[in-house]
């Protein structure tokens, strides 16, 4: 592990946004941040990381469930974790396989392990918080 470790982290609120860029460089990711699904699908073109953390609800337009997709379609085995305050019901038909669901709010080492573990192990499954 270490800051070799790009991690692409879409929120559309700011200081969750700050929060959770903080605790993943504190868990030894070097953060991309973006905080709308429309720059986070730029971010997909244009920039290399190796794990997607994102919002389900961005506000308008590309929700976490379409990024999560078009992440995928472009690299197959990326780790995807999510974290939502109210869409954890529609994970099992909206999120793609072996990706984590966190449920808002969380403690902030739910989300290092998260992407640790999908890093370490890329066929878990499952919901926390």
């Amino acid at each position: 592990m270490g800051q070799e470790v790009p991690v692409l982290v879409v929120e559309d609120d700011g200081l969750i946004l700050l929060d959770l860029e903080g605790t993943i460089k504190e868990g030894g990711y070097s953060p991309l941040p973006a905080d709308t699904g429309e720059q986070a699908r730029e971010m997909l073109q244009t920039t290399e990381f190796r794990a997607l953390v994102t919002d389900v609800n961005l506000g308008s337009g590309v929700t976490g469930w379409d990024l999560a997709r078009q992440a995928r379609e472009l690299f197959p085995d990326l780790p995807v974790v999510y974290v939502t305050s109210a869409s954890h019901e529609e994970w099992s038909a909206q999120g793609v396989p072996n990706s984590i669901l966190i449920a808002k709010p969380f403690a902030p080492a739910q989300v290092v392990t998260a992407i640790s573990q999908l890093l370490n192990n890329p066929d878990s499954d499952g919901i926390a918080g």
